[in-house]
């Protein structure tokens, strides 16, 4: 199967997370993340990319990262693929070192967004097992970006701090760092008193399983990017959440074309019969323009059980006039006949 188009633009910012192959360990000791920093640095000087955050854990490492240029796959690419042969010569081994494709979930740069990820990526020292919150101290973990903003660590060029900052109302200066400092040693107190340190923030269930971290309008505007990517490439290389979501934004906006070509709202549409010709004209147009399954479009025209759903969309391709379903067809028809004269996308232009 086709690998799945990355969505990229300028820009953009990513949530990035890549594990060991196997969940082994990437990182045998300070040596190897020392040299991931510095293989990370060349990177961002080659693409112009700017790191808000990082943690390096082990067996995998998250990144908070900026693509002023739309570069995310390329130097994804040469950090990986160098470092894997860096760390391969230094330890004599062979073959791959990551678990598959690297995770890069795109972020909305405010309202929040971009200081709850960057929390995230920060407490994830103390959100392992083992860890003793009576003896260590997360500055002292010297492989994530927090001893940088606090002062406590030199900070690279590459890495940018005054966004997650200001997205916090803080500023980069002494006095914000030391605010930040307390804030986040406020959050490794309510991981610590956490039963599941892991769900000490419900918003962090969205960062580690959502296919986007960002609002609604962030939400549709990716949407219309990945309608752009899929007219370029094969569909059956898309997957998961965002063409799910994407594939349930289309098919409500055929429902709208279709409530208008019938003369009826949203409204007026919940009071008719549940197998009525309108909710069945409308059940048809979503069948023959979306992917969408026959028990979403159901639920969503409130249809009930429609046992006999095909049969019904039969009859109703079936009518002549004066028949059954006869002037919702024929509204309908209007709206499919006008799309092939304008040619069949792939997506619709959201």
């Amino acid at each position: 199967m086709p690998r799945k188009p990355r969505v990229e633009y300028a820009g953009a910012v990513y949530h990035v997370i890549s594990r060991g192959n196997r969940l082994q360990k990437i990182f045998w000791g300070d040596a190897d993340c020392e040299m991931f920093l510095e293989t990370l640095g060349e990177s961002c000087q080659r693409t112009g990319w700017r790191v808000h955050a990082y943690a390096l854990m082990g067996n995998h490492y998250h990144l908070l990262l900026e693509t002023p240029e739309p570069n995310l796959v390329a130097g994804m690419h040469w950090v990986q693929s160098t470092y894997t042969q860096r760390f391969n010569v230094r330890h004599r081994e062979w073959g791959h070192l990551f678990q598959g494709r690297y995770k890069a979930i795109p972020v909305e740069a405010g309202d929040g967004y971009f200081s709850t990820l960057a929390t995230y990526i920060h407490l994830n020292p103390v959100r392992i097992r083992g860890y003793d919150f009576d003896k260590q101290r997360l500055v002292d973990f010297g492989w994530s970006s927090f001893p940088a903003y606090v002062g406590k660590a030199a900070r690279p060029g590459w890495l940018t701090c005054h966004r997650v900052l200001g997205d916090l109302g803080m500023a980069d200066t002494p006095a914000g760092r030391r605010k930040y400092a307390q804030y986040i040693s406020g959050r490794v107190e309510e991981v610590r008193h956490s039963a599941k340190p892991w769900k000490a923030d419900e918003a962090w269930q969205n960062i580690r399983r959502g296919w986007h971290w960002g609002g609604k309008e962030f939400r549709q505007k990716l949407l219309e990017r990945i309608g752009g990517a899929v007219k370029k490439a094969d569909r059956r290389s898309f997957s998961g959440g965002e063409i799910q979501a994407h594939d349930e934004a289309c098919a409500e906006q055929w429902i709208a074309k279709g409530l208008t070509a019938l003369g009826i709202t949203e409204p007026n549409l919940a009071d008719l019969h549940m197998t009525g010709p309108e909710k069945v004209a409308l059940a048809w147009l979503v069948r023959q323009n979306t992917s969408m399954r026959t028990t979403w479009i159901k639920a969503r025209l409130g249809m009930g059980t429609a046992t006999c759903f095909a049969a019904y969309l039969k009859n109703l391709e079936k009518a002549k006039k004066g028949d059954w379903g006869y002037d919702a067809w024929r509204a309908i028809r209007s709206i499919q006949q006008h799309k092939r004269r304008n040619g069949r996308p792939s997506f619709i232009n959201l």
